[in-house]
């Protein structure tokens, strides 16, 4: 008996000396590189928004992770249809594009943009969508209730932030950064009272991912109306963040209506968003 233990013992150290020079490792699978890829890029954003990390530092690391998004989603860009009918959700539930697009998408000003240099101010590469809160509830002032904020189009979640304070220096706020593989880039919604989703979590245009707030580091200031602050960036060939202008994209965009009554937003009796 102790011969065939002995013997067995044998075989498998043998294994595993063979195991060991071929380098075998165990197989990492899908879902776990994609929650390992939302860990690095949560990493690099606060690296480099707590300037814990040089420009050309997070751009190489932010290259790796985009770079391995890419390779990950490949096959689903063929069966992509961007621009169709319902690809594009308004972000707000139930408000007008028209009145809640602030300036009239006047407020879009991309030149200088610097995603990896946080000490770079004067850029605004985004538009705030304004919501009806006089009082800076966090309420609409006529459906009398939260506004929720909508994933403008279908992607992965990425990276998420839910513990803002107001003591915090973070100018986001409680986040969500998603990827949109089709379209090859970054979504960011920021100043949210709370985020409904969790990185590596794929949602579809118009799920509900958050709820409008006054969180970050001016946003919950009282000179701030109440507002969504929505940035797209486009990914270039070599990987690296480049503006977007979704103005166009915005108008064009099916607004869902409320959960309440079910009632669609017409525009009818609304005011224009300072």
């Amino acid at each position: 008996m102790s011969t065939r233990i002995w013997m067995s013992m044998g075989r498998l150290l043998g294994i595993g000396m063979i195991m060991g020079l071929l380098g075998w490792s165990r197989v990492v699978t899908p879902a776990e590189q994609l929650l390992d890829y939302c860990r690095q890029f949560r990493a690099i954003h606060e690296a480099i928004g707590a300037q814990a990390i040089s420009p050309d530092s997070a751009e190489r690391a932010f290259q790796e992770v985009m770079v391995g998004l890419r390779q990950s989603f490949g096959s689903r860009s063929d069966s992509c249809r961007v621009g169709s009918e319902g690809y594009f959700v308004f972000p707000l539930r139930g408000q007008v594009p028209r009145y809640s697009i602030g300036g009239r998408g006047r407020g879009y000003k991309p030149n200088g943009f610097d995603l990896f240099d946080n000490e770079v101010r004067g850029s605004h590469p985004a538009h705030d969508l304004f919501i009806r809160d006089r009082n800076q509830d966090n309420i609409d002032d006529v459906m009398c209730q939260p506004v929720d904020v909508l994933a403008f189009t279908s992607g992965i979640v990425l990276a998420v932030e839910n513990n803002w304070h107001p003591e915090s220096e973070r100018r986001g706020g409680n986040y969500v950064w998603i990827y949109d593989p089709c379209l090859d880039g970054l979504f960011y919604y920021a100043h949210n009272k709370c985020v409904a989703v969790e990185p590596g979590q794929w949602v579809w245009a118009g799920d509900k991912i958050a709820e409008v707030g006054r969180t970050g580091l001016n946003a919950f200031q009282e000179r701030s109306p109440t507002h969504l602050h929505f940035m797209f960036l486009r990914l270039t060939p070599n990987a690296l963040p480049e503006p977007g202008n979704t103005y166009d994209w915005l108008l064009s965009a099916s607004v869902k209506e409320w959960e309440w009554w079910g009632i669609q937003e017409e525009g009818e009796g609304e005011e224009e968003s300072p």
